[in-house]
C-alpha cells in the first residue's frame, strides 16, 4: 500500500518522525493497514496554510507516484484549535481525487490529550479514537 501525508502547516517544520514511526509500528491511524504488508510514504507535503491552498494539487501529485489513500496528519486534530478545514478537506479530496482519506497518523501524545480533555475541542479528539490509543502508546509519543 502506498500512501500519502499531508500536515497542517502550522508544524511545517516538522520532519515527520511521529509519522514515520508510526508507519513502521502500524500504531494510531495506521493500526488499520496489516502489519505483514508493506506500506509505503511516496509524499508528506504541508497543507499551504489556512484555508489548505496544497489540498487542491497535493493528492494528485502523491496519487501520480502511486498513493492510494492520503493520510491527513494527526497534527490536524491536535492543534490548538483543531483544524476547522478538516472535514472539508476529507470531502474535497475524497470528491476531487476520488481517493481514500483518513485523519491522522501518529496517535496523539499524552499532553495533547491532557490539554483537550480542559477544552472545547476534547470532543473533535473522541471522533478519532484509533488515534487517543492507550495512555502508555500516548506517553510513547510525547
Amino acid at each position: 500500500m502506498k500512501i500519502g501525508i499531508i500536515i497542517c502547516d502550522r508544524y511545517r517544520g516538522c520532519p515527520g518522525g511521529k509519522c514515520f514511526r508510526s508507519v513502521d509500528q502500524r500504531e494510531g491511524a495506521f493500526s488499520i493497514y496489516p502489519k505483514d504488508e508493506p506500506l509505503e510514504v511516496v509524499g508528506f507535503v504541508g497543507c499551504g496554510g489556512c484555508p489548505g491552498g496544497n489540498i487542491e494539487h497535493a493528492p494528485e501529485k502523491m496519487m501520480a507516484n502511486g498513493a492510494e489513500a492520503i493520510h491527513l496528519a494527526t497534527g490536524f486534530v491536535v492543534g490548538y484549535p483543531p483544524c476547522p478545514w478538516l472535514e472539508y478537506f476529507v470531502e474535497f479530496i475524497q470528491e476531487k481525487h476520488g481517493v481514500p482519506v483518513v485523519v491522522g497518523t501518529h496517535p496523539i501524545p499524552e499532553h495533547y490529550l491532557r490539554t483537550h480533555d480542559a477544552l472545547p475541542s476534547r470532543s473533535i479528539l473522541r471522533r478519532y479514537e484509533d488515534l487517543v490509543a492507550t495512555q502508555e502508546v500516548r506517553e510513547a509519543y510525547e
